[in-house]
């Protein structure tokens, strides 16, 4: 069993038998035949990867990680908020005819800001200052806009990243850590989705950097399971599980703006079988 698998298994148990239950509340969001769609939800969830140790892909059920790596680098590399910029179709429900989703995500992160070094966005900025200010304690990004929300399709939900540099006793090179901040969660579609990619990016600019990766620190604000979905996650949760996967990330691309989807594989990723036709709330 994989660490990922330990921890995923125990925040479902957790939110299933200890959390609470929104139903008969005023809820946004719906299913797509028009009834609310309620969830049973955990406050303030923590979970903390060593990816020095494994890459947290769960082996319960397959993450796509060529997929989930899209669209991490469609926000963070392409900055993007065209949905005809992805090779998936998870953004769907909320793009407009053109395919925008208005001024979230990726367009927030491609607009550049004054600062003493020049006009950068905030991409650039925490790779300048990973290589060049790398104990900083101020390397950290933000997609929650107040003044553009008005204009977001959806509000973002994995919202900012805050980076921390650490030196190992007798290690040569730095080691890059990172807190994952999210507003909310649907946990059965979502939660290793998420991970997953945040971990890829981590790998990534720690690459770029000359670091070795560390940890990611997970912060869930509203981790939640909803109605239609708890029997899928008890069924999930009671598979069999097994050894982490191995990440492969091409040890040629030494820029960011270099990688692509293809540049990421899970070699040796034994899973249980996919879960289909699982219900979106809206």
């Amino acid at each position: 069993m994989s660490l990922a698998d330990n921890i995923f298994i125990d925040m479902c148990r957790d939110i299933l038998e200890n959390g609470v239950s929104t139903e008969g509340e005023k809820v946004r969001p719906h299913w797509e035949d028009g009834s609310s769609a309620y969830t049973v939800k955990k406050f303030g969830v923590v979970n903390r990867y060593d990816l020095s140790e494994e890459f947290p892909a769960i082996t319960l059920r397959k993450t796509a990680i060529k997929s989930c790596t899209d669209e991490m680098l469609w926000i963070w590399q392409k900055k993007s908020n065209n949905i005809h910029e992805l090779h998936s179709h998870v953004w769907d429900e909320w793009a407009d005819e053109s395919g925008s989703i208005g001024k979230a995500y990726g367009y927030q992160m491609g607009v550049k800001h004054p600062y003493k070094e020049g006009m950068m966005d905030q991409v650039d900025r925490v790779i300048y200052d990973l290589k060049h200010n790398p104990f900083s304690r101020r390397i950290m990004t933000n997609m929650y806009v107040h003044q553009d929300l008005c204009e977001m399709n959806l509000y973002p939900c994995a919202h900012s990243m805050t980076f921390n540099v650490t030196q190992k006793r007798g290690k040569d090179k730095l080691t890059l850590n990172a807190v994952l901040n999210q507003r909310s969660q649907d946990v059965l579609t979502a939660n290793n989705w998420n991970v997953c990619q945040y971990a890829v990016l981590l790998h990534m600019l720690a690459q770029v950097c000359d670091m070795e990766a560390g940890e990611l620190l997970h912060v869930i604000a509203d981790a939640h399971i909803y109605d239609r979905h708890i029997p899928l996650v008890e069924e999930l949760i009671a598979r069999e599980t097994h050894p982490a996967p191995k990440l492969w990330l091409n040890p040629e691309v030494k820029d960011f703006y270099a990688f692509t989807r293809n540049d990421v594989r899970l070699d040796n990723y034994v899973t249980g079988p996919q879960i289909t036709n699982i219900p979106v709330a809206i």
